[in-house]
This record gives C-alpha cells, structure tokens and sequence, in this order.
C-alpha cells in the first residue's frame, strides 16, 4: 500500500507481526522502487501489434546504506544497537522463509508492503566498524488454501494443540546451522531474547558470525 502522508522521513522493517522491528539507523540517500504494469503485446493478423493489459506486477525495492558502529549525530533509531546484531536479525529472518514489512515514512507519502528479501549483501568497512549493505525486496503476495476439519455432520470445526509440558533445558549444545536467535527461539520460544544468550555466555559480537559447532550454551531463566 502507498498513500499520501506528512510524516518524518523514516524506513522499518518489521518480522513475525512486528514481534522484531529494525528501524534503519541511517536513512539511504534514495530509494528505487520498480513498478510494471505487467501489460503483453501480442501480433494480430491485420491489425499488427496489440498491447493486453494485464494486472500490475509486484513491486520491487532496493536500497544502499550501513549500519553504523558509533552513535553518530545522524543515527535516526532510537534503539540503535550493535552493526552485526542487525545483519544477525535480517539473514535470521531470510534463513525462516517467511515475508517481513517494509514500511517507509516520508515528506509526500508512505509505504507499507508485505516483502520478501531477495538479496542483501554486506560488508565491514576498513578501519571503522561499520557495515556497510545493500538490500533487494520484492512485494509478497499472500496465497495458499486454508485446510478445513469436517466432522460427521458435515460441520467445520479446529483443534488447538495440546500444551506442551516439556521442560526447556538449561544449557544447550550448537548443532551446524545454529545462531543465537536461532536458539532464543526453539528453546525459550522468543527469539528476541538472543542477547540475553550472548551476555549470558560472554560472546562478543565478532563472534556471533560464527559460533563454533559443539559449543555449549549457558540458557537464561
């Protein structure tokens, strides 16, 4: 969705129902967004070429900025945390396979999309600690059908899952694949509380891009 707004110019992006939201720390100098009408052309013996339109394409996003390692004058997030804790969440949310939100606030208008992430790149910049990225997104459109349980009389009905009564562990071993907010997830059901796991286990940020297989985690109450 794109309308008119009057709002401070501002970019989030958001996963899981907004149950983590990162608000972009250095706004990009642009933005690209593509647009297509999705139209065909097709050659019609005796009147030539026709154009058929068709439904508008999706749309598609881009953008380049960093995630800066100081609290700059110009840093626009008031939760501005560390450059690797940022790239951590988003290659996290492309590893889950489910859309995230793009939403963009600006002098003339707004947008706020349902969008996969086809691509992001980064890379440290020499010297200062930044990391610098791109990032592509492209609009997600919804789809699949809904299974429905039908009893004998032919009525719909849902069943709800039986609570779990498992007890969580209190350590926990990395297998090949894990991160932190991996494991915040599955094993204390709220990936959010990943840095509550690396204080815990005294895990600087450097090493969250890779943690060694076989290691063994210290898990929060």
């Amino acid at each position: 969705m794109i309308s008119n707004r009057n709002y401070e110019y501002g970019i989030w992006l958001s996963y899981g129902n907004q149950q983590q939201i990162i608000h972009l720390p250095v706004n990009p100098p642009e933005i690209k967004i593509g647009d297509a009408a999705g139209g065909k052309t097709y050659e019609v013996s005796g009147l030539g070429e026709i154009n058929v339109l068709q439904s508008p394409k999706l749309k598609d996003i881009s953008f380049e900025s960093f995630f800066p390692a100081f609290s700059y004058p110009f840093v626009t997030s008031n939760t501005w945390t560390s450059p690797v804790a940022y790239v951590m969440t988003i290659l996290e949310w492309m590893d889950n396979k489910r859309p995230i939100r793009f939403i963009y606030t600006g002098a003339t208008f707004d947008i706020n999309l349902p969008m996969s992430i086809e691509k992001f790149e980064w890379k440290e910049a020499a010297g200062s600690g930044d990391i610098e990225y791109s990032i592509s997104l492209k609009e997600f459109a919804f789809y699949g059908a809904r299974p429905v349980i039908l009893t004998k009389d032919g009525a719909s009905t849902k069943t709800n899952p039986r609570p779990s009564d498992k007890q969580k562990p209190k350590t926990y071993k990395l297998v090949a694949g894990d991160t932190l907010i991996k494991v915040a997830r599955v094993q204390l059901g709220n990936e959010g509380r990943w840095q509550e796991i690396q204080k815990l286990n005294g895990i600087k940020d450097a090493q969250l891009r890779k943690l060694p297989v076989g290691m063994t985690l210290k898990l929060p109450g």
